[in-house]
């Protein structure tokens, strides 16, 4: 596969002014400013394939974003190389934005109080697109995205779901090779997730278009990428498939238990009580404790007499709490 991203031994440093404390604090900062190093990144490295979809991920303040605005050219990292689709973003930015497509979920490259489609035709004149090329690829991005009813009404009416449609659709009528996606199904409903997972999907298999995702929603990370890389702290924890971490924790089962009559007391070794609510109870397994359902229903029924019960995995979001737990991460 052929490599279109190289993040190399990435470092960003960031100088933050500190408040001196005391009646001659505003008079000594008028003359020499305190400052306090903020590491946001460190050492970062690591290389994503062409047609690629990466889930990006970790908790609040790990360096998400910084890292997507240095891709993307935004920042310039305090020292370190990155290479992509053969350009230096923050060095080449005039050439290099000319393949990329950045959606950032709280900020819009539309204008607030025009049509959609005059946004949209700036922007072919922007990319300089081609007449034929921006009438394909519009007809393309409305007919997969639904939005012939849109583009007549200026963004200020538009609901959530339906601004993400048409910022999906502006950063993608150049065919950008690479597209950057921060928090892109933040505040959306269920129907209009699903159908920008879709879309997603669509143009990772029509264009090939190599896509770098970043998210606290871990549905979209098992329904999209093949890859995910974990930062924490600044520093990446784990590069790899999203597969392994799931069956890392495939034996971890939660079962909920109905009983015959309520009971004060209960326990059973090998299994965690997470809840005990009158004749209901419901049960974790332990590290290294293997669910077998045969021995699971003799070893509680010497003891109570039990009516009914369920088993259930991890969910993905169980999951990625368990993930940040390993890694010492915590969720600001």
């Amino acid at each position: 596969m052929t490599k279109i991203i190289e993040f190399k031994d990435i470092c960003k440093e960031f100088k933050i002014p500190e408040k001196r404390k005391g009646k001659w604090s505003t008079f000594l900062n008028f003359f020499k400013r305190k400052y306090r190093i903020i590491n946001a990144l460190q050492n970062v490295s690591f290389s994503i394939d062409e047609g690629d979809i990466v889930g990006y991920i970790g908790p609040n303040g790990a360096g998400k974003s910084t890292t997507i605005k240095i891709m993307s050219g935004i920042l310039t990292p305090t020292k370190g190389e990155c290479i992509i689709n053969g350009y230096t973003p923050w060095k080449n930015r005039k050439e290099y934005v000319k393949n990329i497509g950045v959606v950032f979920g709280q900020r819009s490259q539309l204008w607030w109080d025009v049509p959609i489609v005059d946004s949209f035709e700036l922007l072919k004149d922007i990319y300089k697109i081609k007449d034929s090329d921006y009438k394909e690829t519009l007809d393309l991005l409305n007919k997969a995205l639904n939005l012939d009813e849109l583009l007549s009404r200026p963004l200020r009416q538009l609901s959530l779901g339906q601004k993400m449609k048409c910022e999906l659709a502006a950063s993608l009528l150049h065919r950008p090779k690479i597209l950057f996606l921060d928090e892109p199904t933040i505040g959306l409903d269920a129907v209009t997730k699903l159908a920008v997972r879709d879309f997603i999907k669509y143009i990772n298999k029509v264009w090939h278009t190599t896509i770098i995702l970043t998210t606290h929603d871990m549905n979209d990370i098992e329904a999209l990428t093949n890859k995910i890389i974990l930062i924490g702290k600044g520093k990446i924890l784990y590069n790899g498939s999203f597969d392994t971490i799931k069956n890392k924790y495939a034996n971890e089962k939660i079962i909920q238990v109905e009983f015959a009559k309520a009971y004060e007391n209960i326990s059973l070794n090998g299994y965690e009580l997470i809840s005990h609510d009158k004749n209901v109870a419901v049960f974790k397994t332990l590290e290294n404790t293997e669910f077998h359902t045969k021995s699971f229903i003799n070893d509680i029924s010497k003891n109570y007499d039990i009516i009914d019960f369920s088993v259930n995995s991890l969910s993905v979001d169980e999951i990625l709490a368990r993930l940040y737990k390993e890694y010492e991460l915590q969720e600001k």
